[in-house]
């Protein structure tokens, strides 16, 4: 990479995980400089971003920055746009859109906005706007400040491509991934979740153990670029750091249906010989031989699948059966209702900050290893 192709990358997650997604990309090598509202900041050529999309595990978008620039008149946006060195990035005929923001500017009508930026690049490019694209071109607008960014991802980094049978109200694969990295998870311990769902959490646990990149079976919006050299990225993916693991992760789930998308997600990943999920209640649930480790569980809450009173039974049983089963085992508890968690009664350390999922603000509950 040369100087010429440094330039801003922006690492989306959840509001309240930036600081995780930091650790994360810093500790992938990225130069992560900054958290961000919403993100992470970070520097970077195209080949960075491509390595983001496919091996970090918390990012939910990766965003190239293309151009910044003052703009307080339609003319003067879509003249700028139109310059913003879109040269060897966009081949004529290559759908696009843009996407644009407005606030606090003298350009308010994103709309406008929207069309003067489409048209001008597409000017400049021979590109074709189109509403449908998979290729998106962000404009924001803020203080009269014009940010132009490429949507490097295209679909969200959570869908992975394994995941086809959902559950109920399921989890993010990106923000289990980083409430996993609070609870200090690194791979080298078992995990078991006696609420699996679609058995996100053992899956991606068995996904860090195993050295599997979690972009590996998916494409991305810059396989569409002019720059994007299909050599290099197979060169890329060629270096996954893939190993065997003598680790096992658990689920169950009272449902059926959910142990049944959880085996069926687990096999279309590759890791069905590493994770055994089971049909059962929580009053069931017992360790199993080994090494001890983590219990990370998202159960029910109200606001998003029943109601919140009629739930406290169902939390005090899973305490219930971690304080008697699971001495010198970790948990982490995903919850919006801070009274269910401490329905359970487990001696939960200070909780995580709330983080929007869905039209919720849930939180992580975490504990030391029981019985300490």
């Amino acid at each position: 990479m040369t100087a010429s192709d440094d330039r801003d990358l922006f690492f989306a997650c959840p509001p309240g995980l930036e600081p995780l997604l930091r650790s994360e990309a810093k500790a992938a090598g990225f130069r992560a400089t900054r958290a961000l509202p919403g993100g992470v900041h970070a520097r970077g050529g195209w080949e960075e971003a491509w390595r983001a999309n496919l091996q970090l595990r918390g990012a939910s978008r990766v965003l190239v920055r293309l151009a910044q620039f003052r703009a307080t008149q339609l003319s003067e946006l879509e003249r700028k746009a139109g310059a913003a060195g879109w040269r060897g990035l966009l081949a004529p005929g290559t759908p696009f859109r843009v996407e644009a923001s407005c606030s606090r500017s003298k350009i308010y009508h994103s709309g406008a906005a929207q069309e003067r930026a489409e048209r001008a690049i597409g000017a400049a490019t021979r590109a074709l706007p189109s509403p449908d694209a998979g290729l998106r071109i962000l404009l924001r607008i803020d203080r009269d400040i014009c940010t132009l960014s490429v949507d490097s991802s295209g679909e969200p980094l959570h869908r992975r491509g394994f995941k086809q049978a959902v559950a109920k109200a399921p989890m993010r694969e990106t923000m289990a991934a980083l409430f996993l990295r609070a609870c200090g998870y690194k791979g080298e311990e078992p995990l078991l979740d006696p609420m699996c769902g679609s058995g996100t959490f053992p899956i991606e646990a068995a996904e860090i153990a195993s050295g599997l990149w979690p972009g590996r079976g998916r494409s991305f919006a810059f396989e569409r670029l002019a720059n994007f050299d299909a050599d290099a990225w197979a060169s890329l993916k060629d270096t996954m750091p893939a190993r065997q693991t003598d680790l096992r992760f658990f689920g169950s789930d009272r449902n059926a249906g959910a142990v049944e998308a959880s085996r069926a997600n687990a096999g279309r990943a590759g890791l069905a010989s590493i994770t055994t999920f089971a049909q059962m209640q929580v009053s069931e649930f017992t360790p199993p031989e080994g090494p001890k480790g983590l219990v990370m569980v998202n159960p029910p809450y109200g606001a998003r699948i029943g109601d919140t009173g009629a739930l406290a039974p169902l939390y005090a049983a899973l305490g219930r059966t971690l304080r008697e089963r699971f001495e010198g085992w970790r948990v982490g508890l995903v919850t919006s209702e801070p009274r269910l968690a401490r329905a359970t009664g487990l001696p939960f350390l200070d909780p995580g900050p709330p983080v929007p999922h869905g039209p919720l603000r849930v939180q992580l509950f975490r504990t030391s290893a029981l019985g300490d």
